[in-house]
């Protein structure tokens, strides 16, 4: 049967951060909490993450996407040292730069290799991007002008369900404009991960 539709995964796969994530959160922090040190604060990151991930698949609770994230944010920067108390009556001025930072190519760029996604276009496949993001990816790929390549555009904070979910992938074969359902076989997905 032949592939009718390619999806692909946001970061690290069409796009990464134009610096580490972990140099970003300094860059923010650094007005309010101070210098953190550079490693504590990445693997602050990772745990952070990780913790929100398990705790709330796809941004439930915490009121939504800017809560989420208001949530690792906050974890972040107290895990890697900073005063507790600096970073909560500092959070009403550190998460909306954050957001709006990794809301733009100020966050992110393209992989030089992003956009020969356009060719499958040349060959009658479809591209979607199927993401664990909440819906900030749109203003991305906006702000990347890259919006165009990919129809439809799934993200875990408007579907309620994260990868690996299968449902996840059949909404992105159900959601074609104007086209018959695909079936999971005509579909591949392209991702930064092999094992989930």
């Amino acid at each position: 049967m032949a592939i009718r539709l390619v999806s692909f995964d946001a970061l690290h796969t069409i796009l990464a951060p134009r610096l580490p994530i972990y140099v970003q959160y300094s860059q923010t922090f650094a007005p309010f909490v101070g210098v953190l040190e550079p490693e504590s604060l990445k693997s602050s990151f990772k745990i952070a993450l990780k913790q929100l991930q398990t705790e709330k698949p796809a941004y439930h609770g915490h009121n939504g996407a800017q809560g989420w994230w208001e949530e690792v944010i906050k974890r972040t920067a107290i895990g890697a040292g900073a005063d507790s108390q600096v970073v909560i009556s500092s959070l009403h001025e550190i998460v909306p730069r954050l957001m709006a930072r990794f809301s733009s190519r100020e966050g992110y760029k393209l992989f030089d290799d992003s956009l020969p996604v356009r060719e499958l276009k040349t060959m009658s496949i479809r591209t979607a991007l199927v993401s664990n993001t909440d819906s900030r990816m749109h203003l991305v790929l906006r702000d990347l002008d890259v919006v165009s390549y990919f129809d439809p555009v799934i993200l875990s904070e408007e579907t309620g369900v994260d990868k690996p979910s299968p449902v996840i992938f059949l909404r992105a074969c159900r959601a074609l404009n104007g086209s018959h359902i695909l079936k999971p076989e005509q579909c591949v997905h392209v991702g930064d991960e092999l094992d989930w």
